[in-house]
């Protein structure tokens, strides 16, 4: 079965990427950082063990942009909340386990990717957790279908994200990884 890694990422431009992080640094710091940091992030987790898979944002620009290695297959986010983009991903990728990060990792490495497939040999799900109560991973088996009620209702954005997205889960086995800090302030970069 294909493993598939999909990195979710965001046109970076200043103003739509990392606005929390921008009102410390400025709008155009901000972008800049992102830009970097996905670029890096991207070359670092490229692995023959699995399939990497961008989903961008805005969907047209994203499709388009040559911010991103143009050999990477691309796939638009679409509409809806977090939960709802994250879910159709889940969803669209081929039979077999499946992780999704976001780019606004420092910390992950291709290590965090590996044993999060490896978890999915023993779970139904599995997730990254963050000190500030949400998740920078969440992967699936994908041999079935996803839990009916996933990302319901989960309070997106607060310290309770983890939490009720596991509630969302409806029984699922699931492993939990090690912890690591996404940016959102310029207090995460300097963590």
């Amino acid at each position: 079965m294909q493993r598939t890694l999909v990195i979710m990422v965001k046109e970076p431009r200043p103003g739509r990427v990392k606005t929390r992080l921008g009102r410390d640094i400025g709008m155009v710091g901000a972008a800049w950082w992102f830009r970097h940091q996905t670029r890096s992030l991207i070359r670092r987790l490229c692995d023959p063990r699995w399939q990497t898979v961008l989903a961008v944002s805005p969907d047209r620009e994203g499709l388009n942009s040559r911010v991103w290695p143009a050999d990477l297959q691309r796939v638009a986010q679409g509409r809806g909340d977090l939960g709802d983009r994250m879910g159709r991903m889940l969803q669209s990728m081929p039979k077999g386990p499946v992780c999704l990060i976001g780019a606004d990792i420092p910390g992950i490495t291709r290590g965090h990717i590996a044993q999060a497939f490896r978890s999915l040999g023993q779970n139904q799900m599995v997730f990254g957790p963050a000190p500030d109560g949400g998740y920078w991973l969440v992967g699936t088996q994908r041999y079935g279908a996803l839990p009916s009620g996933l990302f319901r209702n989960v309070r997106w954005s607060t310290e309770h994200a983890l939490a009720d997205t596991l509630a969302s889960a409806g029984g699922c086995r699931v492993a939990l990884l090690d912890q690591l800090r996404d940016v959102d302030t310029v207090a995460d970069l300097q963590s």
